[in-house]
């Protein structure tokens, strides 16, 4: 295992900061997940830890170690990337067993690893396929397994769930995470997508435009986003906006409920025009407007499917409200502050 830490890494590809000064910790044993949208600079991110890419500037630490000028198989790390990339012509044991025999393992101890990593992901029985007789899942595992036979000190993940489908993901994540935790390898997980990094990150570090806009635990960033880009990219619905004394209020939908469920606190009642209602099984979606608000985008009320709208109907306007301790506050730049005051400042 090992920690790894960024200082201030820039990469340019010609006028354009792909990765623009991005400092980060990450622990010894920890599950790290960067989060952002399709071109943020995640993957180029990673691949300068792997030593893949070359950094304009700043340094990449292991342990450390300034690892700058080693070659990405000396740095001891392994990067399985989102299209896996296993070689169709050999068998599922030949591909885990690749990384060793270019390494000049001996035959016996190739044997050894490729049966415990199948064994731990539970692969074993389609040793002796190719690729292209496996399921989405089953490459990914191949993929995995590959990774781990390298015994490496740092797991670098791109996305590697992005080519399952739903429900498979579902399942991939948790088998993902608890290999994590058995093997206790540090990981630096990349994805676009808000549920795997709220499911699997011990921490979660949030990168926009090549900028690292936040890191913390799961709940932190969800409940306290440092800035609007963080509270309008996590949450489904996301965070409502609304422009509030020269900068912008947030609230969560699922803080934003009729006023009658809500009691014993100090609260901030908004009149919600309702437009439109989704049924979504287990909850419903309101979209509508707020009286005397200019929001960023529809505002939506999230409410369990069986709460009972009697008397709310769209169309029409009806009395939400949101605890005042539920309330965010945003500057006028988009950056979080404590409460209206210091907003208005």
């Amino acid at each position: 295992m090992a920690a790894v830490t960024t200082k201030d890494i820039r990469k340019d590809f010609g006028d354009v900061a792909a990765v623009d000064g991005v400092s980060l910790s990450v622990r010894d044993g920890e599950f790290l997940v960067l989060l952002g949208p399709s071109g943020c600079g995640k993957t180029t991110f990673l691949r300068i830890i792997a030593g893949l890419e070359r950094q304009t500037s700043g340094d990449v630490l292991i342990n450390d170690e300034i690892v700058n000028d080693i070659t990405p198989r000396m740095r001891g790390v392994a990067m399985v990337f989102q299209s896996y990339g296993l070689y169709p012509h050999l068998t599922v044991a030949n591909n885990i067993a690749f990384p060793l025999r270019t390494q000049g393992t001996p035959r016996p101890e190739i044997k050894r690893k490729v049966d415990w990593a199948a064994g731990l992901l539970g692969i074993d029985r389609l040793l002796h396929r190719r690729p292209r007789q496996l399921s989405g899942g089953e490459r990914q595992r191949v993929a995995l397994a590959r990774a781990l036979v390298r015994n490496p000190t740092v797991f670098l993940l791109d996305e590697p769930l992005s080519n399952l489908d739903a429900k498979l993901r579902a399942s991939a994540r948790s088998e993902l995470k608890q290999l994590q935790q058995k093997v206790g390898t540090t990981t630096i997980y990349v994805t676009h997508d808000q549920v795997e990094a709220m499911g699997m990150g011990d921490r979660i570090a949030v990168i926009d435009h090549g900028k690292l806009r936040q890191v913390g635990t799961p709940s932190e960033i969800y409940d306290h986003p440092a800035d609007d880009f963080v509270a309008s990219f996590l949450g489904t619905p996301p965070m409502n906006l609304v422009e509030h004394n020269g900068g912008l209020l947030g609230f969560r939908p699922e803080h934003f409920l009729p006023r009658e469920m809500l009691d014993g606190a100090t609260l901030s009642e908004l009149p919600f025009r309702i437009d439109r209602m989704e049924y979504l099984g287990s909850e419903r979606i309101l979209y509508g407007a707020l009286d005397g608000f200019q929001a960023k985008r529809e505002v939506t009320a999230k409410l369990p499917a069986h709460v009972p709208l009697s008397g709310i109907r769209a169309g029409e306007w009806h009395k939400f409200a949101v605890r005042e301790a539920e309330l965010r506050y945003f500057d006028r730049d988009g950056q979080r502050t404590v409460s209206a005051k210091e907003q208005a400042r």
